[in-house]
């Protein structure tokens, strides 16, 4: 990235501690994940009696719902890879593994706030007895080795747009899958995905907040940023899942996700449209020829993902029912489409 460039996060470093960092929490403040399942230190008979609760709870929730929760947790559990990811950024990068310069800061603390989220997810897949553990191991394993390519070239402009996006998409893919949670029974577990959702709805208005910022101090660069990571598409962070044994099993989790409606096309679009009317991207002034472009191709790009979208699904109908097999479930086989 041009030094200029680089000179510009340099510059936001006072902005950033007091804008940014306010958005953590503290420790003392925060969730964690043993306050959601049974306690191990209760008596033998007694902790068995609560799992035998949740159990009972989970017991009526479809095993499409369960792929979709298994993978969402195994994107939660890769947060090594997207520490590292945007450690890799030009001038936001942690330069000694414990600096103080805000950024670097707030990565480290948003990561600590974010392992809980696997975490808790884990413990309570792992007690309901409905999936397959080990091969959710290997899927986690499989994904943190394989890593990721976001497409944000060392670049924190668009490394932020990426996150901005992402956070956006955790948060409507927990909210979804909290709410079909509680329509299916288990309230417990509607109120853990949904305090996610809250953390990432949280982390999604930080980045957000450093993208407005951009935009006001390099309209044009910030402007630029966002289109070229929407030519590329924002590619979700488990893109590269894998289990050892189905080579598209990324493809077919979101397959799934998309039936139930728990993270879709639409909602792709949906954050773009939102994405578009937080930072005012319409009435952006200031630009420059490259720049006015740029706004051009966002501000009208999502009505086309919509119609393409649309197409996808009409196909999708004309083949009918498909079922793949996911390891995670004991190899049940799950129907992809409707």
């Amino acid at each position: 990235m041009p030094p200029e460039k680089v000179e510009v996060f340099r510059s936001l470093e006072g902005w950033a501690a007091q804008n940014v960092l306010p958005l953590l929490k503290p420790v003392e403040q925060c969730w964690q994940p043993q306050e959601f399942v049974p306690d191990s230190s209760l008596p033998t008979d007694e902790f068995a009696d609560r799992v035998a609760q949740l159990r009972e709870r989970t017991a009526e929730l479809p095993d499409e719902y369960f792929v979709v929760l298994v993978g969402d947790m195994i994107t939660e559990d890769a947060l090594p890879t997207y520490q590292t990811m945007i450690n890799t950024l030009d001038g936001v990068r942690d330069e000694t593994g414990a600096s103080p310069c805000p950024w670097a800061a707030w990565t480290r603390a948003w990561t600590a706030e974010e392992n809980r989220h696997g975490d808790l997810l884990r413990a309570y897949l792992y007690l309901s007895g409905r999936v397959d553990m080990l091969m959710i191991e290997r899927t986690v394993q499989y994904l943190i080795g394989s890593g990721m390519d976001p497409g944000t070239e060392n670049n924190p402009y668009l490394g932020f747009v990426y996150t901005s996006f992402q956070e956006r998409a955790t948060f409507v893919s927990h909210g979804n899958t909290a709410r079909l949670a509680k329509e299916g029974g288990d309230p417990v577990l509607a109120r853990i995905c949904g305090t996610i959702a809250a953390d990432e709805k949280r982390h999604e208005n930080a980045y957000s907040r450093i993208v407005e910022k951009l935009l006001e101090v390099d309209p044009a660069g910030a402007m630029v940023a966002i289109a070229d990571m929407m030519r590329k598409k924002i590619t979700m962070p488990a893109h590269l899942m894998y289990d050892g044994q189905d080579p598209k099993l990324f493809e077919h989790f979101s397959a799934v996700a998309q039936r139930l409606g728990v993270y879709t096309a639409d909602d792709y679009a949906d954050i773009l449209e939102f994405l578009i009317g937080r930072w005012r991207l319409e009435k952006l002034e200031g630009l420059t020829a490259e720049g006015r472009r740029a706004q051009d191709f966002v501000c009208g790009l999502a009505p086309r993902i919509r119609r393409l979208q649309e197409r996808a699904e009409e196909r999708a109908r004309m083949m009918g029912p498909q079922g793949v097999r996911f390891s995670w479930m004991f190899n049940k086989e799950i129907n992809l489409y409707s």
